[in-house]
């Protein structure tokens, strides 16, 4: 538990004392938010307002993560170097979406195939070498960092992409990754369009995952000196201690960054913070092995990419729109709705998901031992 308290303290340190130094640094080169001219009226003031503060969110994260292994004399897991290669991975795309919409003052950044073909290359590299790095357990069993087989609160027995051998296993978890990668990076990006809001969201699901990985630790294979019933229950996840270690610390650097983003926001995460999440958010899942239940914790995530979703499809199919504007938050903005309003209704909503993943995850485990 100390780590994990480490990770977290670190984590939120920098993210606290280090979001103002960016603000004056991005300020000094003007480094601010370009504003679509096609969205809510009432953002034009945001103008100007410094992004990319998912710099700080990536740096705490890492500072967090490093400095709980420093303090427990412990080597970073395999899994833990996966899910940094997405943070880190996709925090650069980010980047250089976010650096090329500043430069060049205009609303697009990378074009979307560079943005697509990034986030492809980034996510077959992890969907590869998730299913590397056996561990041999004591009952036999090797486990990798990830799972062939599709999860919801575990793995399914009966859903095993290596249903035609192993060369089209790797094939086909690799493209299963990138479509969680891809969706989920996507969500938290979408949900980035009001001060606080993402990353506020981001605190009930990082949260509820750090419980999840947490419970797997202590309930991992093979268990000893329990009840049988209790040994056949335990979760066969490869490192679900440097899992907590690096959700909390990521809880620690949304909350340091929530301070300065809060409405009217100082600062912006922008593509940087946003791909960084939401690759970490579906990291986890995998590496978790709760893929399915991840969209119950993430449930705000998916309510506003299905809004966008929706919207398009809608109006190509009738030239209606269901909504003023998509995604929903800027819906409910053209209805008149305040922003702080949204913000914290819609957290309200991320914490019940949050709480329902994990519900769902504890009774799970509470029919399996009976």
């Amino acid at each position: 538990m100390v780590p994990l308290g480490i990770a977290l303290l670190t984590s939120l340190v920098i993210s606290l004392a280090g979001t103002p130094v960016l603000i004056r640094l991005l300020r000094k080169h003007q480094y601010g938010q370009f504003i679509r001219k096609d969205g809510p009226t009432a953002h034009y003031t945001k103008r100007g307002t410094p992004t990319m503060g998912g710099l700080v969110i990536i740096l705490a994260t890492v500072g967090g993560w490093i400095s709980a292994h420093i303090a427990s004399w412990t080597f970073p897991s395999p899994s833990g170097w996966l899910l940094m290669l997405l943070i880190l991975g996709l925090g650069l795309i980010g980047f250089l979406d976010d650096y090329i919409k500043i430069s060049k003052q205009r609303s697009l950044g990378l074009t979307p195939w560079a943005k697509i073909l990034g986030q492809v290359a980034v996510g077959t590299t992890f969907g590869v070498l998730a299913l590397l790095f056996p561990r041999h357990e004591k009952n036999g069993v090797l486990v990798t960092p990830g799972s062939t087989k599709i999860s919801v609160v575990r793995d399914i027995p009966g859903l095993d992409l290596a249903f035609a051998g192993i060369f089209v296993a790797f094939i086909l978890f690799a493209l299963w990754a990138n479509f969680l990668i891809a969706a989920w990076s996507n969500g938290v990006n979408l949900t980035d369009g009001l001060d606080g809001l993402a990353s506020g969201a981001c605190l009930f699901a990082f949260g509820a995952y750090t419980g999840v990985a947490t419970w797997q630790y202590y309930q991992r294979c093979p268990l000893q000196n329990v009840a049988p019933q209790v040994a056949e229950a335990c979760y066969e996840v490869r490192d679900p201690a440097d899992l907590a270690i690096i959700s909390l610390a990521i809880v620690g650097a949304c909350f340091g960054f929530l301070w300065w983003n809060t409405s009217p926001a100082q600062i912006f995460m922008g593509d940087t913070g946003s791909l960084a999440l939401g690759g970490a958010f579906a990291g986890l899942s995998i590496l978790t092995r709760t893929e399915f239940l991840a969209v119950i914790i993430g449930g705000l995530f998916v309510l506003i990419v299905m809004s966008d979703v929706i919207q398009v499809g809608v109006f190509k199919l009738t030239g209606k729109r269901v909504f003023k504007m998509a995604p929903l938050h800027h819906h409910f903005e053209l209805k008149g709705w305040k922003e702080i309003t949204i913000v914290v209704r819609f957290r309200i909503i991320a914490g019940l998901c949050a709480i329902a993943g994990i519900a769902l995850f504890y009774a799970e485990w509470v029919v399996a031992i009976k």
